[in-house]
């Protein structure tokens, strides 16, 4: 595990290591200056995590400054005990635990889960630790997928001892082998790898469905999005749909299998699933053009990766991309006539989508929020279009980003034409278009239909 954390030690040998020696070592592994803050910083936690772990002696493992293999990420400190990971992040000073650190933390443990080989099948708890807070609620709790992995808890400095003692008695699982674990590489987590090659290769949504409630939402949802397709065709009309779902519920499942179904590009209802995830991408393309690859060689016939690749391009692409090409002509439709936007909350607002287009683009005076060009682009089609936006609940909405509600606001402004199929869910408050809707479904609803259908996730 050479250069994954700045410093990594037995938790014997931790607590009996001078605080200017691990301080030593922390700097010598950055490969960035230490400023006084980050020294200070360090030297806190060094203080509490010696108290916390003084009953684990002899027990596991602590890293600090921990990277998540291939995402630029680093976890605070990372403990290793007994049976559990428990990823922490301090926030020297704070009294609050406020919302974007607590989804930091999340993130951190949710990619370790997602990314790391060997820290899959392993209980996961991300805590977070304001030193200045007096008061804290911590309650455990299993995220819905049921994979081990525990929603975020708050710890002072006063019971994060207590909070971990907690957390090894609440979660299962055998001893984690430190040097085993190590070992772990960067793989994703094969569920949406094998979800997506199974829908490749021509499976049902439900074959796939990891329990029969799952399966009967999925399909349910899958079948109220191919009936507004086909009612958008046949009808020629415009109709963009939201499916909502926290991480894990299926919505990319959902889009994936929309975008499987209609693959045919010389077919009218050819789609395409975008995504801003870069990395989520480039994996889905691997996989899928291996298998087919894979595939045809069982079968006998030689078939190039590269010609696999170009195939499974044209339903799975960056957003980027697709935001690129249409920029190119402003007046010409992409070829699709569906298109399917993942995690439709992180698009831009007319700030960031300026700025960008001005820096990296060269066209000043861009007038248009993310939300409203990528619609603008579908727009362009003289019959009829869909795009599906799938939409995350419980997450931070970042500097920039637009969330659900500019969405709302451009087809109410500027595509008053196009039907709006909304799942009930999109009224929750951490969906955040909670103001947005009660305006529409006032007078501002003259031209346009809300629908809401079963397409929550």
């Amino acid at each position: 595990m050479a250069n994954r954390a700045y410093y990594d030690d037995r938790i014997q040998d931790f607590l009996s290591r001078d605080s200017d020696a691990i301080l030593g070592a922390l700097t010598r592994g950055s490969v960035f200056p230490i400023e006084t803050s980050q020294r200070n910083a360090w030297l806190t936690q060094i203080d509490i995590l010696r108290e916390t772990l003084a009953p684990y002696a002899g027990r596991g493992k602590m890293y600090f400054e921990y990277a998540v293999p291939r995402l630029g990420k680093r976890i605070d400190v990372l403990l290793l005990i007994d049976h559990v990971l428990i990823v922490v992040e301090f926030k020297v000073g704070e009294a609050i635990f406020s919302a974007s650190a607590t989804d930091q933390v999340f993130d951190y443990a949710l990619d370790l889960k997602n990314f790391h080989e060997t820290s899959h099948d392993k209980p996961i708890a991300p805590v977070l630790v304001a030193t200045g807070a007096r008061h804290a609620k911590p309650e455990l709790a299993e995220t819905p997928r049921r994979d081990g992995l525990l929603q975020p808890v708050h710890a002072t400095v006063e019971s994060i001892g207590e909070i971990v003692r907690q957390i090894l008695a609440f979660c299962r699982g055998r001893p984690i082998d430190p040097d085993r674990w190590e070992q772990g590489r960067y793989k994703p987590t094969p569920t949406i790898i094998e979800a997506a090659t199974a829908l490749y290769r021509g499976h049902s949504v439900t074959d796939i469905s990891r329990s029969d409630a799952s399966a009967i939402n999925l399909q349910q949802t899958t079948s109220a999005i191919a009936e507004i397709i086909r009612d958008a065709k046949e009808k020629s009309k415009k109709s963009i749909c939201f499916v909502t779902g926290v991480p894990g519920a299926g919505k990319t499942l959902v889009g994936l299998n929309i975008a499987t179904k209609y693959i045919d590009r010389e077919s009218e209802l050819y789609s395409v699933f975008l995504s801003g995830n870069g990395p989520l991408v480039a994996i889905l393309r691997e996989a899928l053009a291996r298998d087919k690859v894979r595939r045809e060689a069982e079968a006998g016939r030689r078939f190039r990766k590269g010609q696999a690749r170009s195939e499974v391009k044209l339903f799975i692409q960056n957003i980027h991309h697709f935001r690129d090409e249409c920029l190119i002509d402003s007046t010409r439709p992409p070829i699709e006539h569906v298109a399917l936007f993942d995690e439709a909350q992180r698009a831009w607002n007319r700030e960031q989508t300026a700025n960008f287009m001005l820096r990296r683009k060269q066209l000043p005076g861009f007038g248009q929020s993310e939300p409203e060009f990528l619609i603008s682009c579908l727009d362009r089609h003289a019959d009829w279009a869909v795009i599906v936006c799938l939409v995350g609940g419980g997450q931070e909405i970042n500097t920039g980003e637009a969330g659900i509600g500019e969405w709302i606001r451009a087809l109410m402004s500027s595509f008053p034409a196009w039907s709006i199929h909304i799942s009930s869910q999109l009224h929750d408050e951490e969906y955040g278009a909670g103001e947005v809707l009660r305006a529409c479904t006032g007078e501002q609803m003259s031209s346009s239909t809300i629908n809401f259908t079963s397409g929550s996730q």
